[in-house]
C-alpha cells in the first residue's frame, strides 16, 4: 500500500482550525470567509466534511445543524441544495459544499480535511462520504491531506485515491467525551493501532495527549506529528516539545 508523503506545507505555516474564524467579526467557522481570513495571514486550513441528503461533500463540522445555523436536524437529512440556502450563524454566507471551497481557495493554502465519522461507532459501515470527497478532489492541484478519527475512512481513502496524502486523527479517547461509541472500540483505538494498515503518513493528535507512548513511537520512525487545538502562545510552545506543527484557533501564531 501507498503511503504518499504529507507535504511540506502542512508542517510550515500554523494550521487554522476550521479556518481563520471570528464571530465577533462576522466571520463563523469553516466559512469561505474564514478560509479567506487564513489566506491573507499566510496560514494553512484545517475544515471538515459531512455528507449531504444526496451523497455531497458539505463543509460543516457537526452532525446537526443547530449550533452553527438557525435550522435543526441533522445535516445528512438535506440536499445539498437545500443546504446551501442555509446561512451560518454570524456571517453572511451559506453552507458551502468541498467543491465550492476548492474552487474558491485554488491552491492559495494548504488545505488539512478532516472527514466525520459517519458510521456512529467509528466502525466499517463507510464510503459513501469518501466517494464523494475525492470525486470532487479530482483535478485539484493544490496542497491536500485527508485525515479521520475513523480508520476504516483512512482505509476507503487509501483505495479510492492512493495518491492522495491522509492520516488520522487521533486523541485519547475517553469515554466520557465519546458517549455513542462502545467502550471496547474505544480502548482499541488509544494505541493507534492502524497507522500502517490503512496506509497513513501523519497523525494529527489532541494537544493534551501528545505524551502518550504510541505518539513517541511514531514520531521516532519519523512519522510527523500533527496536533489540535491550540489556544494560546503558551499551549503551542508545550505542544511544539512534540509536534511538528499545531491546529490553532483564537490566536495569531508568529
Amino acid at each position: 500500500m501507498q503511503h504518499p508523503a504529507l507535504p511540506q506545507t502542512f508542517l510550515q505555516a500554523p494550521i487554522t482550525h476550521r479556518g481563520l474564524h471570528s464571530l465577533p467579526n462576522g466571520v463563523p467557522e469553516n466559512s469561505l470567509a474564514a478560509f479567506d481570513a487564513a489566506i491573507a495571514r499566510g496560514y494553512a486550513i484545517e475544515l471538515d466534511l459531512q455528507l449531504s441528503q444526496d451523497g455531497v461533500a458539505m463543509v460543516f463540522h457537526d452532525y446537526s445543524l443547530e449550533r452553527l445555523t438557525a435550522e435543526n436536524g441533522p445535516l445528512a437529512q438535506r440536499t445539498a441544495a437545500a443546504l446551501g440556502q442555509i446561512a451560518l450563524t454570524g456571517g453572511s454566507e451559506a453552507i458551502p459544499t468541498l467543491a465550492e471551497t476548492l474552487a474558491h481557495v485554488a491552491g492559495r493554502a494548504p488545505l488539512l480535511i478532516e472527514l466525520k465519522d459517519q458510521d456512529g461507532a467509528l466502525g466499517p459501515n463507510v464510503g459513501p462520504l469518501e466517494e464523494a470527497t475525492v470525486k470532487a478532489l479530482a483535478g485539484y492541484t493544490g496542497d491536500v491531506a485527508l485525515m479521520s478519527f475513523n480508520p476504516h475512512s483512512v482505509a476507503a481513502l487509501a483505495r479510492l485515491a492512493p495518491h492522495i496524502p491522509r492520516g488520522l486523527t487521533t486523541c485519547d479517547y475517553l469515554p466520557q467525551d465519546w458517549p455513542t461509541i462502545p467502550k471496547a472500540r474505544l480502548a482499541e483505538l488509544v494505541s493507534i493501532p492502524d497507522f500502517s494498515h490503512t496506509g497513513a503518513s501523519f497523525i494529527s493528535h489532541q494537544a493534551s495527549d501528545l505524551a502518550r507512548a504510541p505518539v513517541a513511537a511514531l514520531k521516532a520512525r519519523g512519522v510527523p506529528i500533527l496536533c489540535w487545538t491550540i489556544r494560546s502562545p503558551r499551549e503551542e510552545e508545550d505542544a511544539r516539545h512534540i509536534a511538528d506543527n499545531v491546529t490553532f484557533e483564537g490566536y495569531l501564531p508568529a
